[in-house]
């Protein structure tokens, strides 16, 4: 179970990430923010990511090996790129309908999946 909290945690903490980063383009698309200023977007988009960060620090302690996790840094930070990619992917294509993947992003994340099977090795 040690194995999974990190990257249930890494999932939840990406969803809010890709949230707080994209969420005020998609505001903007459907005209809620337009007259925002900058710094109110800045602001939104802060307060979303410091729910991410409640969920990624925990899994990076939980995770490191040092504090009795199973992973090393590196497998850590290779693990939470393919979650993020991911996740971004499933949530840019709800969101932002338009946008398409194509071969080059296949084949992008078919060069994440062997970063992670050579971490581990």
């Amino acid at each position: 179970m040690n194995r999974i909290y990190p990257i249930i945690l890494l999932i939840i903490s990406n969803v809010f990430m890709t949230f707080a980063w994209y969420g005020h383009l998609r505001l903007q698309q459907a005209n809620i923010s337009n007259n925002w200023p900058l710094i109110g977007v800045i602001v939104f988009s802060w307060s979303i990511a410091f729910i991410e960060y409640c969920f990624l620090i925990p899994a990076n302690r939980i995770g490191f090996i040092d504090n009795g996790g199973p992973y090393t840094l590196m497998q850590l930070k290779i693990i939470q790129e393919v979650i993020s990619l991911t996740v971004f992917c499933v949530i840019a294509n709800i969101m932002f309908q338009g946008q398409q993947l194509h071969w080059n992003h296949l084949a992008a994340m078919i060069c994440l999946v062997l970063a992670v099977y050579f971490i581990f090795k």
